[in-house]
């Protein structure tokens, strides 16, 4: 045992839970914080924004699945991460936020302290999927270990935690800080899998579709969609949960087209939200779901079977099961026709899915790709081969406009051995490109590439076509991004045409230095009609 204070206490928590690396922006409120963190072995990256400090939190907890955390100040500083926590918990993502507070005997008095807010742990609370207060150094460690478990048990989402500035230098008797464990994740009933187990057995044409709970259940869902001969389809969250090149890995509108003759859907960590609301239900179609989350298998509607527990435990019971009912299936040849139809149709979206190409070609086998709500970006989701879990990361259903380039930094910052391509529009670039700063400074060798057109493309597009060419607030002044990034002490680079894009990639990655590449984009096939597709059953 020994004197130890909050902030010391709190340090010291991060560094036994796994926290390697902290993103940060210091403040008067939480200097005693950082004076200890400043004795730790924690790397510190503090970025120029608030915005960009929990973006690339993010970004790391996406690309690696363990717990990320970020510190701010409070009131703004907090309010500036709020993008960021909701995209986090959209998309299941193990962050903690870290936030300061105005001292313990000023909160909700509204004094009018510096950063103070009326309820900033209200605010927190429904950003998270828990928040807690440090009151005093003597509960630091169990709120800590609180927010840890929390946040890694059943289904991973963000937490928070605030600390009043003056219980930073609170001291307690305590003795070290031990790493918590998750709880164990529910192991569903040998009923359960029977019972899907037969619900299969009576299907005759099967689709699943894989979302970002099934990231961990790659060689399961392999194994469960081999024996099935049923094609795996996603969006966004549950790219290369199969590998892009299995010839049962298909997109989103591929399941579209098959969905009227679906007799039998299995969602595995999805909440099949575009299916069952978007493609239509009716009394024929059979909804079997594995999910850690009991509150998902009934939120859109109740499935037939449900398993719960862990993607990769369950799914691995149910191919076993399968397996002794010696259960499985010939493939259905309106796959392979279906298939090829659609990659005839994708094709047609060019030059994004030539740009898209070159990306893929320069990444490897081993490299990250992180989307953004971008033409090239909306195209990925149908035409980018992600080939490993985790190497595709997305905003999901936020659609965060401007998360990219920082979560991007995120990931290379946690992943700096692996090549990382982040995309981005001109208008979504600008949101956190000032974090080039935080690159440079930190050594953080990110590849992006601006595609610029001088507008919000999308918002352009529907103010043509839809509102009589009533253009307006959706075109953009941008700078000449490769003097931009050079001003910071980047590299800039530019790629004019499709065909140059993997040799400017390629030379980006060599260069080993945080990199910009610009690539100027005229008007482009929509993407919509493949994106946004219509009802087909129930209608």
């Amino acid at each position: 045992m020994a004197m130890k204070s909050a902030a010391e206490i709190v340090v010291e928590s991060l560094a036994v839970n796994g926290i390697e690396t902290l993103f940060c922006l210091p403040g008067i409120q939480n200097d005693p914080f950082f004076a200890a963190l400043y004795d730790s072995d924690i790397r510190a990256i503090n970025a120029r924004h608030e915005q960009g400090v929990a973006y690339m939190a993010l970004g790391a907890a996406l690309a690696t699945g363990k717990p990320q955390a970020f510190a701010v100040v409070p009131g703004p500083g907090f309010l500036n991460t709020t993008s960021a926590l909701a995209t986090a918990y959209a998309t299941g993502a193990p962050v903690l936020c870290m936030a300061g507070e105005v001292a313990t005997g000023a909160i909700g008095k509204g004094y009018g302290q510096l950063h103070e807010l009326p309820d900033q742990m209200g605010i927190m609370s429904r950003l998270t999927k828990w928040s807690g207060r440090v009151s005093s150094a003597g509960d630091a460690a169990s709120q800590m270990a609180t927010a840890f478990q929390e946040m890694q048990s059943g289904r991973p989402r963000p937490v928070g935690i605030e600390v009043p500035m003056d219980v930073w230098n609170d001291e307690a008797d305590v003795g070290y800080a031990e790493a918590v464990d998750p709880v164990p994740a529910p192991k569903a009933d040998h009923a359960d899998i029977s019972r899907a187990a037969a619900l299969i057995d009576e299907a005759e044409h099967i689709l699943i579709v894989v979302g970002g709970g099934a990231q961990g259940a790659s060689s399961e869902v392999q194994a469960l969609a081999e024996r099935l001969e049923a094609p795996v389809v996603c969006y966004r969250n549950g790219q290369g949960v199969l590998d892009g090149r299995h010839p049962l890995a298909q997109s989103g509108p591929f399941g579209h087209r098959l969905w009227p003759e679906i007799d039998l859907v299995i969602g595995i960590g999805t909440r099949l939200s575009a299916q069952l609301q978007g493609w239509g239900m009716d009394d024929d179609l059979k909804i079997l779901r594995i999910d850690i989350d009991p509150e998902e298998v009934t939120r859109i509607a109740a499935a037939d079977v449900a398993v719960i527990g862990d993607a990769a435990v369950e799914t691995g019971r149910l191919v076993s099961a399968l397996e002794a009912r010696n259960v499985q299936r010939t493939r259905w040849q309106k796959i392979a026709e279906t298939a090829d139809a659609l990659a005839d149709e994708i094709g047609g979206l060019t030059p994004q899915v030539e740009w898209l190409a070159a990306i893929r070609e320069a990444l490897g086998e081993d490299g990250i790709y992180v989307d953004e709500l971008t033409q090239p970006g909306y195209v990925s989701r149908l035409a980018y081969p992600t080939y490993k879990p985790r190497t595709f990361v997305s905003s999901g259903y936020m659609g965060t406009l401007g998360w990219g380039y920082a979560a991007a930094l995120g990931v290379k910052a946690v992943k700096p051995d692996e090549p990382v391509v982040s995309v981005s529009g001109d208008g979504g670039f600008l949101f956190t490109g000032n974090e080039i700063a935080t690159a440079v400074h930190h050594g953080i060798n990110l590849v992006t590439i601006v595609f610029t057109d001088g507008a919000y493309g999308n918002v352009r597009r529907i103010q043509q076509q839809m509102y009589d060419n009533k253009v307006i607030a959706s075109e953009l002044t941008n700078p000449d991004f490769v003097a931009y990034a050079e001003s910071f002490g980047a590299a800039g680079l530019r790629a004019e045409k499709p065909e140059q894009l993997e040799g400017t990639i390629k030379q980006a990655l060599a260069l080993e230095k945080p990199t910009i590449i610009e690539v100027p984009m005229g008007d482009v096939p929509s993407p919509w009609p493949f994106l946004m597709l219509p009802k087909v059953r129930g209608v």
